[in-house]
């Protein structure tokens, strides 16, 4: 069993900035990736950042240019620095870690923008 933990959320205002952080522990076998995902209140679960199989990082394109998903294999920990915050980027930060044969999600950091 991987735990999860998600943590860096809070009350921002526009223009602001934030820092996410995800630590995966427990893990028997090689996490394969680590990516961030996000739901707003009504809507669906929708990628933010992550890694493709060759370790580039992809970006869903509202987080293009303002966010900044990194990671630290040796703390099994990743990333996500948020800037220039909009209210519509309020919602609950997932982080999802895969390993061979599942895949493991956090309880949720939420983030809220707001003036």
């Amino acid at each position: 069993q991987v735990q999860v933990v998600e943590s860096g959320g809070g009350l921002v205002q526009p223009g602001g900035s934030l820092r996410l952080s995800c630590a995966a522990s427990g893990a028997r076998f090689t996490i394969n990736n680590m990516a961030w995902y996000r739901q707003a209140p009504g809507t669906q679960r929708e990628p933010v950042a992550g890694f493709t199989s060759g370790g580039s990082t992809n970006y869903a394109d509202f987080a293009k240019g303002r966010f900044t998903i990194s990671r630290d294999n040796a703390q099994n920990t990743v990333y996500l620095q948020m800037n220039s915050l909009k209210p519509e980027d309020t919602a609950v930060y997932y982080c999802k870690v895969t390993v061979p044969l599942a895949e493991y999600w956090g309880h949720g950091t939420q983030v809220t923008v707001s003036s």
